[in-house]
């Protein structure tokens, strides 16, 4: 059965030559494609190192001028913590750009565990597509952020996306981006002699009073640069409120007493996907500490924050492309119940 509209789901970090397959067999379905380009406004690390804006650019010019004027890309955010909230977003989209009588056909390719959100769509017919190559996404940017020879990647992705690539190796981001990849390769080799895959625990805090909420830029890799909430590694005699309260005063300064802090927990919450480090599987306890209205007290970066700073409710929609792994949504959690 031919479709009015194929969907297909995917971050293209980046498009690569086994994408172009699948371009290929949903415009042969349907008569028009909509690409929901996932990750839309992480902060850039070297699993998303590509802007919402940047993979759309690679993409049409990989594409022929045909092909072009019968897609329409819409970015989607990652929910990492709510299937349900990314899937309303998928569906909203996907409503907005079709006509009642559509028929949609969902295009994909069931990779491995991770394509389970194919099967979460019963009101679509369901296309499975077999990558035209064994080529995948994260070993392009493992050999391109590693500056291995040309040979281990440019094969693999189409000459548009090889021209922008090659370009894009002489910008301050790619030179950032290869600090991170170094940066974390030395990290889990340093883990690698470990018996068994480790598990770290961290502790984050987000701290709210009169409509701002405390964080931090940080100072050390991974995420040098990034806003972050206060918080770090669990030390091994320590209870985790304990380590939450230490991580907040080394790193922010703030002096509001001991029992005023512990008072003002209002919520808890372990925020444990498995892909929201990519120095290794880090679980992290977050504490929502609603102090009272009032003067903001003072604060000032320590330890591994270069500075402490309260950034106003409103601002962090418009900061969400500069915040440290999950840490955006961490933030989301807890507001939206106080």
């Amino acid at each position: 059965m031919h479709h009015d509209v194929a969907v297909l789901i995917g971050r293209f970090q980046p498009f690569h030559e086994g994408h172009f397959g699948l371009f290929e067999a949903a415009l042969e379905r349907a008569d028009r494609l909509i690409l929901l380009l996932g990750s839309h406004r992480c902060a850039p690390d070297t699993r998303n190192p590509w802007s919402s804006e940047e993979r759309e650019a690679m993409i049409r010019a990989a594409l022929p001028a045909a092909w072009q004027r019968r897609l329409e890309v819409i970015p989607i955010r990652d929910h990492l913590y709510s299937d349900n909230l990314w899937l309303a977003e998928v569906q909203q989209k996907v409503l907005a750009a079709t006509d009642a009588e559509d028929r949609v056909l969902l295009v994909g390719h069931r990779k491995d565990r991770s394509s389970y959100y194919l099967d979460l769509f019963p009101q679509w017919d369901f296309q499975d597509v077999p990558l035209s190559s064994d080529v995948h996404s994260t070993t392009i940017r493992q050999a391109y952020f590693s500056g291995a020879d040309d040979s281990q990647w440019a094969s693999h992705v189409p000459e548009a996306v090889r021209a922008f690539l090659t370009d894009y190796r002489e910008t301050g981001r790619y030179r950032w981006l290869r600090q991170e990849a170094d940066y974390i390769a030395s990290y889990r080799q340093l883990w690698s002699v470990a018996p068994y895959p480790p598990t770290f625990v961290t502790t984050d805090a987000v701290v709210v009073q009169s409509g701002h909420v405390l964080v931090v830029r940080r100072r050390v890799r991974p995420g040098q640069g990034l806003i972050a909430l206060p918080g770090g590694y669990l030390n091994q005699k320590e209870m985790v409120v304990e380590g939450m309260l230490r991580e907040l005063r080394e790193e922010t300064g703030l002096k509001v007493p001991k029992p005023v802090l512990e008072g003002s927990i209002a919520d808890r919450h372990i925020f444990d996907a498995p892909g929201r480090s990519q120095r290794g599987r880090v679980i992290t306890h977050a504490f929502l500490i609603q102090l009272k209205g009032g003067v903001l007290p003072s604060v000032r970066g320590g330890d591994d924050a270069e500075k402490a700073f309260w950034m106003p409710l409103a601002d962090i929609y418009a900061h969400e492309d500069t915040f440290f792994e999950d840490h955006i949504q961490i933030i989301q959690h807890f507001i939206s119940r106080v």
